[in-house]
């Protein structure tokens, strides 16, 4: 019995920064010139959170799978080669016999249709039902394809990052590294110190005339317990 394999190659590349991006288009151009496909591919520049990197993702033929190996070797470094196989036999072997009945019964259908004994109303149920086989054999060709897809082709994902580095320049990164997030922490507690005044100024607002209220009220408390105290009398 045949047997339908999906595999899978996942790679990680190292290449100097310089490189980086003239590897990733080299993968790119040298897919269009044998049997391969890009799927999807990306770049990210450098930025002050993160190093710049890069991705493809491809699907080739089997006899060209090794000249694309050769190809990336040339990029730099692999130093991640993950390869993982999928037994699809059983899927495709459902999908072709739905495909197969789904077939037989829309020519079926198409020959009860072409009766000139048919009713219009016979006519009507049939076109109904023709119209709903036709869909579910589309949609299963459709996964059939997908399927073949996966099997006769061969899937690559392709990572690329940058070399580290690791000449004398260490200290001076450290340095910076953490001047950068001083510099981080001093905006977050700027940030943090102004939220808070934002939220008690609207407080003031009204407790300060509260407490100014509350004082005058005392204070005339006071005074007019004072003045209503009987005078002492003189010995």
């Amino acid at each position: 019995m045949q047997r339908f394999i999906a595999v899978r190659h996942k790679l990680q590349i190292v290449a100097s920064e310089s490189q980086l991006q003239k590897s990733w288009e080299s993968v790119i151009n040298f897919c269009a010139t044998i049997h391969c496909e890009v799927i999807n591919s990306s770049i990210t520049a450098r930025t002050r959170e993160s190093l710049p990197s890069a991705a493809v993702t491809v699907r080739v033929t089997p006899e060209d799978a090794q000249k694309l190996m050769d190809q990336l070797q040339k990029q730099g470094s692999i130093v991640q080669h993950t390869t993982e196989r999928e037994d699809k036999t059983s899927a495709v072997a459902d999908s072709d016999a739905k495909i197969k009945n789904l077939t037989g019964f829309r020519d079926n259908l198409r020959t009860l249709l072409a009766k000139p004994s048919a009713t219009v109303k016979d006519s009507v149920e049939i076109q109904q039902q023709l119209t709903e086989v036709q869909s579910q054999l589309d949609s299963e060709t459709a996964q059939r394809k997908i399927l073949a897809n996966e099997t006769e082709k061969i899937a690559m994902e392709i990572s690329f990052r940058i070399e580290r580095n690791t000449d004398g320049g260490g200290g001076l990164k450290a340095i910076s590294d953490a001047l950068r997030e001083s510099g981080s922490a001093l905006a977050e507690s700027t940030a943090s110190l102004i939220t808070a005044v934002v939220v008690v100024i609207p407080w003031l607002i009204v407790i300060v005339p509260v407490l100014w209220v509350l004082r005058k009220t005392w204070r005339k408390f006071h005074r007019d317990r004072r003045a209503d105290r009987p005078p002492t009398a003189s010995v």
